[in-house]
């Protein structure tokens, strides 16, 4: 395998292992649809992630702990679909930028990833405070914790991103990791180990287990929105874990060549197969996101259509849009106090699962 393939076949920009195998067809399969399906990503994310950050600042509404966790993972989303239409670009053409795009689109790329994920994490265990521990940690979660958790978070993120981007350079028509030759091997499996324990073992385990004490406590009490409460969060656990194991399973597989696991050329085939598959799909799950994190709570929901009720009525200057100035303000103020008087009891934080 050799390094101008890997490189094409994921943006992690795996280095090269020397087997003599010809995978001129993988890099053309990956030279034409990578770059379509990093447009999609980018496109959609851009879009959704771009909505929840413009609606959660907008808000007329006292932001909660929810809101500051929703912002930043908005804004981590926004990080990581920044960095694809460069990925695409060099999959096509090669790395045509200089050296400090190719350490700032890398940075981007690999703190979006961290943080989009463990910011999903913190929001299951807010979660989970807030619905299982409501009377004991009601007082605790300001929006000042949300804060500092936020900063913490961002921090521990650019800490574990950083054996990803550290180390990169622009070498020719490449955006690639120069590591020193002695501790090469050291630092690609360390980083294959660390994605797939960082960055899928322990979040799954963290967000499976506030969600099963989640649905234990929502079995218990008498809600007649359980049910689909419980719905939303089954299809957190499940997008999750399906969009993403697959393609840290193909990252582990690739890390196994690296003891000599795999030496024919037809298994090293599939496995850059396997990742230009689950790649894309791991991706596309900063897309749904907005949808399954936010969208879904009715909170949001009656934000954004007062926000776009708002932009219609600010962009007609007459005739039938002027009722919808009339109508806005009321709505917002009296959902603001709902939202306010929901805040105080824990079923503020079972709302945004309906």
């Amino acid at each position: 395998m050799t390094e101008e393939d890997i490189e094409v076949t994921s943006a992690f920009v795996y280095e090269e292992i020397a087997v003599p195998c010809d995978k001129t067809d993988i890099q053309i399969y990956g030279q034409v649809f990578l770059p379509i399906l990093y447009a999609l990503v980018f496109s959609i994310g851009l879009v959704g992630n771009f909505l929840v950050l413009l609606t959660i600042l907008k808000a007329r509404y006292q932001k909660s702990i929810t809101d500051i966790f929703f912002l930043n993972l908005a804004i981590s989303d926004l990080l990581f679909v920044i960095s694809l239409p460069f990925w695409a670009s060099y999959i096509i053409h090669g790395w045509t930028l200089g050296n400090i795009a190719c350490q700032i689109v890398s940075s981007f790329y690999s703190v979006g990833l961290f943080a989009g994920i463990f910011f999903i994490t913190i929001i299951s265990i807010d979660r989970y405070l807030a619905i299982v521990w409501a009377t004991r940690i009601i007082k605790a979660r300001t929006v000042t914790y949300g804060y500092l958790t936020s900063v913490s978070i961002w921090t521990l993120a650019v800490f574990f991103a950083s054996p990803h981007f550290v180390f990169i350079q622009k070498s020719e028509s490449n955006c690639t990791s120069l590591y020193p030759e002695h501790l090469k091997k050291i630092w690609l499996v360390f980083k294959y180990i660390e994605i797939n324990i960082i960055g899928l073992l322990l979040p799954l385990c963290i967000i499976s287990f506030c969600y099963l004490q989640i649905i234990r406590t929502l079995l218990s009490c008498k809600n007649h929105h359980k049910k689909k409460a419980m719905k939303v969060i089954l299809l957190v656990v499940i997008v999750f874990f399906l969009f993403w194991t697959p393609y840290h399973i193909s990252l582990f597989l690739q890390m196994l060549q690296y003891f000599d696991f795999f030496k024919d050329c037809s298994s090293l085939r599939l496995l850059d197969y396997a990742i230009q598959v689950t790649e894309p799909l791991a991706f596309s799950h900063c897309c749904l996101n907005p949808i399954i994190y936010v969208f879904a709570g009715e909170k949001f929901r009656k934000q954004l259509s007062h926000l776009a009720l708002r932009c219609i009525s600010f962009t007609c200057a007459c005739g039938p849009c002027s009722q919808y100035r009339s109508g806005v303000s009321t709505p917002i103020s009296e959902f603001a106090v709902t939202s306010n008087q929901t805040q105080n009891t824990s079923d503020q934080d079972a709302s945004f699962l309906l």
